[in-house]
């Protein structure tokens, strides 16, 4: 081995470590951000129905909780119970030491997770088009569009596992994971347009402002759009792409932090007291 291939494999082993660090870093702050917005919708959503005050639910949902509306409270009771399954869930699948040391978990978690993310999708889409959503009509696309992405994902990454395509299945898992993230990509990209802006910029009297009418499908197509580039620098890439994509990440993880904790005062510590 020559000085230049030596050097150039060791540049090479430095780029794949940072990117993977800064992949760890992303995936730490987010799980940080969705098990607090886990414990927001147990502690709020879950202590109102125990206390037999669903209609408190309403304080926070546009076509919330209806009296008399047996089927569709059903439909919201099992949306947001299942919501906090696949929050939780979901991050453990993305855990080598996990996949490697229990794979029955691995397995048998996946399966609860494609199983889950189809029901609650489903149940999604029923809830926007019969019960509505605040934002109007393109919010209900926008909403809608995320539920038939993370439908055919799932089924992607479920065909793909059952096939042993184990590289490909983790991509469909990976796309599925970002997807049912959107709903939680939303309000912490909403709390932190808000900060950055020192106010509601963009936002609507009606929560139909432009800012909202992008942000209803940029909460989870940017997301998977960072996600594909990450892919791709880190199987494609020299060094140079995966140091940038690197830093690229740490500053949108940063960025996320930042939306966590804005929420978590603003939105979710205040509805769990």
């Amino acid at each position: 081995m020559t000085a230049t291939t030596a050097l150039a494999e060791r540049s090479k082993l430095t780029a794949d470590k940072v990117l993977g660090a800064s992949a760890v870093f992303w995936f730490l702050v987010a799980v940080v951000g969705q098990w607090a917005f886990v414990a927001y919708v147990v502690s709020f959503y879950g202590g109102a129905a125990l206390q037999g005050n669903f209609e408190r639910w309403n304080e926070v949902l546009v076509g919330g909780y209806v009296r008399g509306g047996t089927v569709g409270n059903v439909v919201l009771g099992a949306h947001l119970l299942l919501a906090v399954v696949i929050t939780v869930g979901g991050p453990l699948q993305l855990i080598p030491w996990l996949r490697a040391r229990a794979r029955p978990f691995h397995r048998w978690n996946g399966r609860l997770y494609i199983l889950t993310a189809i029901v609650i999708s489903l149940a999604g889409l029923y809830m926007v088009w019969t019960r509505g959503t605040a934002g109007g009509p393109l919010m209900r696309i926008g909403i809608s569009l995320n539920g038939v992405l993370i439908l055919a994902c799932a089924v992607l990454a479920w065909r793909h596992a059952m096939a042993r395509r184990i590289d490909v299945h983790r991509r469909w898992a990976l796309r599925t994971f970002v997807l049912v993230s959107g709903v939680w990509f939303f309000r912490v990209g909403l709390m932190l347009w808000i900060l950055l802006n020192q106010g509601p910029v963009g936002i609507g009297k009606d929560f139909d402002g432009p800012f909202v009418r992008f942000w209803a499908f940029g909460c989870y197509l940017v997301p998977l759009a960072v996600l594909e580039v990450y892919l791709r620098a880190r199987d494609r890439s020299g060094p140079p792409g995966k140091l940038m994509m690197a830093g690229a990440l740490f500053v949108l993880a940063a960025g996320v932090g930042i939306g966590i904790f804005d929420a978590a005062m603003g939105m979710w510590l205040p509805r769990m007291t």
